[in-house]
């Protein structure tokens, strides 16, 4: 019998590369909101220290002018916040829907070496039928030989 061949290997090999791509932009994404996540968090802590040290310069007292540059100066970073909050919500969607992508393209995948192993399956079943009536026919042959020798 003939050496299995699946005719949609080549379909098959495609839908991998696909996939391999699709995970590899799926890792760039998410060390993407990695950082991203990494740069809100130096903005907070920014935000977080200057709040500090206004409270304790109020404390000490402070003058005027000196109080309204903390206050701009939160008010810089509030919009930072804000802003690199954005990018990172952006980010995330971008994510999900790369992911969503990497999912559709698993299952398509999937499907496609399932209908291979079906198709292998299938064909091991052949082969084995074939050896088993080469087999009844070489036995068969033998009795019969022996019959007539006999």
């Amino acid at each position: 019998m003939k050496k299995f061949k699946f005719s949609l290997d080549s379909v098959l090999s495609y839908k991998q590369q696909v996939l391999d791509a699709l995970k590899g932009e799926h890792a760039a994404i998410l060390a993407q909101v990695r950082e991203q996540e990494e740069v809100l968090e130096a903005v907070w802590k920014a935000y977080r220290d200057c709040n500090e040290e206004y409270r304790q310069r109020k404390a000490e007292g402070i003058t005027v002018t000196d109080a309204m540059f903390y206050q701009n100066g939160l008010r810089v970073l509030e919009r930072d916040i804000q802003r690199e909050t954005d990018k990172l919500e952006e980010l995330r969607k971008q994510e999900e829907a790369k992911r969503q992508e990497m999912v559709d393209a698993k299952i398509d995948t999937s499907s496609i070496e399932k209908l291979k192993e079906h198709k292998l399956e299938d064909y091991h079943k052949a082969v084995q039928k074939a050896e088993e009536s080469l087999i009844d026919e070489f036995v068969s042959s033998a009795r019969v030989r022996a019959n007539i020798g006999a």
